[in-house]
């Protein structure tokens, strides 16, 4: 059911489409302020199977480094989450690195989608974490 959902929540990227569903672009805009904020590379938001959402940024200290998306699917479970509907990371780089997606995948499944967007808040790609 949640993967359905996700699927109808989250819009093609095709550029005739008017770009992602409000609460993806919210998952964009959550993240985008988190990497602000903080001041770190990368920002990330996850929703859960209720609509909860986990928001994160890069965590770099001398003993623990954890990517944005990682940190807020380990926020998700550590609260309680039984599954992922949608994932949004904002950062420099061109694709979702392979951890991440697994990350995702392990508490969503293969479907969910991982939306990529730009610093600027720009909707870049959308993959499944599959």
């Amino acid at each position: 059911m949640a993967l359905a959902y996700a699927r109808a929540m989250t819009e093609s990227t095709d550029p005739q489409s008017p770009g992602p569903a409000a609460e993806d672009r919210k998952l964009i805009t959550l993240a985008r302020s988190a990497r602000a904020r903080n001041g770190v590379p990368e920002g990330a938001a996850v929703r859960d199977e209720t609509g909860r959402t986990y928001v994160a940024g890069t965590v770099d200290l001398a003993s623990l480094k954890l990517s944005a998306l990682r940190t807020a699917v380990a926020m998700a479970v550590a609260s309680g989450a039984n599954s992922l509907e949608a994932a949004a990371v904002v950062t420099e780089a061109g694709t979702a690195a392979e951890a991440d997606r697994a990350a995702v995948r392990d508490l969503g499944g293969p479907g969910t989608p991982v939306l990529l967007a730009g610093p600027d808040g720009a909707l870049r790609l959308t993959t499944p974490a599959g």
